[in-house]
């Protein structure tokens, strides 16, 4: 026999199947933004830039000057202010910024913007901007694209150890912004702190091709270098580095008697490919030598 129900139960029973109380909760609607959210990530040394923004799109509108008015603070982006940080301190168009999160402001103009970097205060657009919570300020100019860009982008380029260059393009504009970093200042006392230490397994070959590569006492880099070679006598990849140094250091003759030995090593690998990079890349320097 089936068991009766509680008076109580019944009710809230019917009331459950009336209201659909337990029915199945709708799906969450996602639907695409007008903007969508982008991230830059970018080492410049041992720098690490990080940059989160919104990008709208061109869609057919005249930009700077109307979509987005010159003279005006911008927020360089849609939606939330535009956040950028530094892993260590930076100059952006020589302007130093110390290590950190801030918001990116811009105010375009016709042949001159300048640009904002912001105490970092999670704001919606620019409605909240004060100009007393700059950390920095620096100008830059302009510079017609070659094609139409649709989306609004952030980017890097021209990459080295020292520096890089941060661009905003949109529509036929481009403002690029030099990016210095200061890592030979922020290396160099580590590399000679490690290479005068006993430790048994130096970094020979990547501290004297820094050196090379930032033109830093080349006569230790020589010596670096001779002690790699020395581990790896056989090694004709390293001794081609070596003369890449020694011609930097201004030893031409040096350089091409260390070329000619490297090239002469590498003309026995039977590895073909390795064998063919290595035998071109020594002619080249020594032609470049003569």
């Amino acid at each position: 026999m089936t068991p009766r129900l509680h008076p109580v139960v019944s009710v809230i029973a019917a009331l459950v199947c009336a209201t659909g109380l337990f029915a199945q909760a709708p799906a969450v609607l996602v639907l695409p933004n007008a903007s969508p959210a982008g991230t830059v990530k970018q080492r410049v040394g041992i720098t690490d830039i990080e940059i989160n923004y919104s990008r709208p799109g061109k869609k057919g509108r005249e930009i700077f000057g109307n979509l987005v008015p010159y003279d005006k603070v911008w927020r360089t982006g849609a939606n939330t202010a535009t956040e950028i940080s530094f892993s260590t301190p930076v100059k952006l168009n020589g302007t130093a910024v110390p290590a950190g999160t801030y918001e990116l402001f811009t105010i375009p103009g016709k042949t001159e913007w300048t640009v904002i970097i912001h105490k970092h205060m999670s704001q919606w657009g620019a409605y909240s901007y004060d100009e007393k919570n700059d950390v920095a300020r620096f100008k830059a100019t302009p510079v017609v694209n070659p094609y139409t860009v649709e989306t609004f982008t952030i980017g890097t380029g021209d990459l080295r150890d020292t520096s890089g260059t941060l661009y905003f393009v949109w529509d036929r504009t481009r403002v690029p912004i030099k990016v210095e970093v200061d890592t030979v200042g922020m290396l160099r006392p580590q590399i000679e702190a490690v290479m005068a230490s006993d430790d048994p397994k130096k970094p020979y070959v990547p501290a004297a091709m820094f050196y090379l590569d930032n033109n830093i006492d080349l006569p230790k880099a020589i010596r670096w270098m001779d002690a790699a070679i020395a581990a790896q006598p056989d090694a004709f990849y390293l001794v081609y580095r070596k003369a890449l140094i020694q011609a930097k250091a201004g030893d031409k003759a040096g350089a091409i008697a260390t070329a000619t030995a490297s090239k002469e090593a590498a003309a026995k690998d039977p590895n073909p490919a390795l064998r063919d990079e290595y035998i071109h890349l020594n002619d080249t320097l020594i032609e470049s030598l003569k």
